[in-house]
């Protein structure tokens, strides 16, 4: 049973230091008892207290990881139903499946394709997180293997056989992969297999109840990494048991069902990319989709991106100096922040024009050009700093800065800064600014 606000206060040491980031030893409790703070933020609590707390001190959803020698996949340890409300924290790990009936060589082209996938987003390099394996009636030990000889990143083995699903385990020597096919028919088995090979368990039941009653069974056998398989008939179910899932774990604090989710997609035309958009956004901590293509992969990893950036953290770029397309010293400096789409979307548009231009790069905390503006962050005496403090005068012959389209109305301001520059106002949208700079500026 969680403990209330005022019975977490009465084990903490009530001396209101403030260490913690909270005025109070009141407002901290409070803070622990809405999963929105962590016990180890007080370092005055009693061992003995520290063990009362443990269980309201724990976040309300595990933390989940799979391990290999390429990396790791965290899902789990979040706190609330709406990103807005603080953030969401560790993104949704995507992961193609193969079938062990496909044949070894054919599964390792399919996954050496996948595993080279990778795409530059706004600075960030997104790629595939792992590979799920089905043992559907071949070879799954050859079909492990050779999924390891193309890839290092973390596995999950599908099926219901123990006996077929321990040879591949077996050729996972050290690794955390995590098995998925537990039910009311062979729970015990596969959590007697988990614990042997300190992988986590998938666990699916016909009902809440039952996969409630699962999971505590499961853990009386000393199993404690697990997730939840959502097995709705169509999308519209999949989304209400998701969403009840989460809100048990965090409204209810309801620990057997407070683990992460597991989502496997199918169908075609598609219809898996529907599925899988639909996962990342609410609540899937690992989304398996049944094959790969770029043109699959690129906007549901964008997506996810999105999603899990903190809204209140920006993308941001190092504020400096950057050069595209070999500027020379005559080439025009264009002014812009440090919000990352803001950069890469000018940065590609010149890059892909094939024109030289010095891009200053002004330190906005990662705002975006209007919203920078609006904030007092991207003003004409912050712009004549950066220009003076980069010292961009030396590197130019023509002292010439554009300035966004946007903040028209700071170029008189800006001029009164930089008295010896010529200012110009360039165009509100990047895709416009190679054909201003061909015509206004060369």
């Amino acid at each position: 049973m969680a403990l209330s606000g005022i019975q977490i206060y009465k084990l903490l040491p009530q001396t209101n230091c403030k260490e913690c980031g909270f005025p109070t030893c009141l407002a901290f409790a409070m803070k622990l008892a809405a999963k929105q703070a962590e016990l180890a933020a007080c370092p005055y609590v009693t061992e003995e207290s520290r063990k009362q707390l443990a269980e309201s001190a724990a976040p309300p959803i595990r933390l989940i990881t799979l391990k290999a020698a390429g990396g790791e996949i965290k899902a789990g340890n979040e706190t609330v139903l709406f990103r807005h409300e603080k953030t969401f924290f560790n993104k949704a790990g995507l992961f193609v499946k193969v079938k062990a009936s496909d044949g070894a060589e054919a599964i390792k082209a399919e996954v050496a394709k996948a595993n080279a996938y990778k795409v530059n987003y706004v600075g960030i390099e997104l790629c595939v997180d792992g590979f799920a394996v089905e043992a559907d009636g071949g070879d799954f030990s050859a079909a492990v293997k050779a999924v390891r000889s193309a890839t290092k990143r973390p596995l999950i083995l599908v099926g219901k056989d123990t006996a077929v699903l321990d040879a591949g385990l077996a050729a996972l020597p050290g690794e955390n992969p995590m098995l998925c096919g537990a039910d009311a028919s062979n729970w015990e088995a596969m959590a007697d297999l988990a614990k042997k090979y300190s992988a986590s368990l998938t666990v699916s039941g016909a009902s809440l109840d039952e996969l409630a009653d699962l999971t505590a069974k499961i853990q009386a056998k000393g199993v404690e990494d697990m997730a939840l398989e959502v097995k709705g008939d169509n999308l519209s179910q999949n989304l209400s048991l998701a969403t009840q899932l989460r809100r048990l774990a965090l409204k209810s604090n309801f620990r057997p069902l407070g683990y992460p989710l597991v989502t496997f997609t199918e169908g075609g035309n598609g219809r898996d990319a529907v599925a899988a958009a639909q996962a990342i956004s609410k609540y899937a901590g690992f989304v398996v989709l049944p094959r790969f293509a770029a043109e699959l992969f690129y906007p549901l990893l964008v997506l996810r991106q999105n999603i899990y950036t903190d809204p209140q953290k920006p993308i941001q770029v190092q504020p400096g100096i950057y050069e595209i397309n070999n500027p020379k010293p005559e080439s025009p400096v264009l002014v812009t922040t440090n919000f990352s789409i803001t950069y890469f979307s000018i940065a590609n548009e010149v890059e892909g024009s094939g024109l030289p231009a010095w891009l200053v790069v002004c330190d906005a905390e990662g705002m975006s050009v209007l919203t920078a503006w609006a904030a007092g962050k991207f003003d004409s005496e912050r712009i004549a700093k950066t220009i003076k403090t980069m010292d961009v005068a030396s590197k130019v012959s023509r002292k010439r800065i554009v300035i966004p389209g946007h903040v028209a109305v700071l170029s008189g301001e800006l001029e009164a800064e930089l008295p010896d520059w010529e200012i110009r106002v360039g165009p509100r949208e990047a895709v416009d600014v190679p054909a201003f700079m061909k015509q206004a500026l060369i």
